[in-house]
């Protein structure tokens, strides 16, 4: 079973920046949709941004479109979410999942990784 690792969240002060990065140790990635979801406590589970199978195609929530981009390195086996320009709502816990279909509902996702905490503030 195919299983996802999030790193890279951490504490930043409102302006900062974070890579986060998605990896999958014994299965190839190449084949997954990747996509990236936040949840803050008390609130609905959001759609950040998602990129194609060979990361032609990418997806972003417009409440982080110009901020934050989204690629994947399948050499490395690993897909990324590069956050610039932070906010205090951004505050979250940020989760990848592999799917079928670049899309920002978490329907099309059957492999969820655990997820790592972004914070955002001064």
């Amino acid at each position: 079973q195919l299983q996802l690792v999030e790193s890279g969240g951490g504490l930043v002060q409102p302006g900062g920046s974070l890579r986060l990065s998605c990896a999958a140790s014994e299965f190839s990635l190449d084949y997954y949709v990747i996509g990236w979801f936040r949840q803050a406590p008390g609130k609905e589970r959001e759609g950040v941004s998602c990129i194609s199978r060979g990361g032609g195609s990418t997806n972003y929530a417009d409440s982080v479109k110009g901020r934050f981009t989204i690629s994947r390195d399948n050499a490395k086996n690993t897909v990324y979410l590069q956050m610039n320009s932070l906010k205090p709502e951004d505050t979250s816990i940020y989760y990848c999942a592999a799917g079928i279909s670049c899309a920002l509902g978490p329907r099309p996702y059957e492999y969820w990784g655990q997820g790592t905490q972004v914070t955002v503030s001064s």
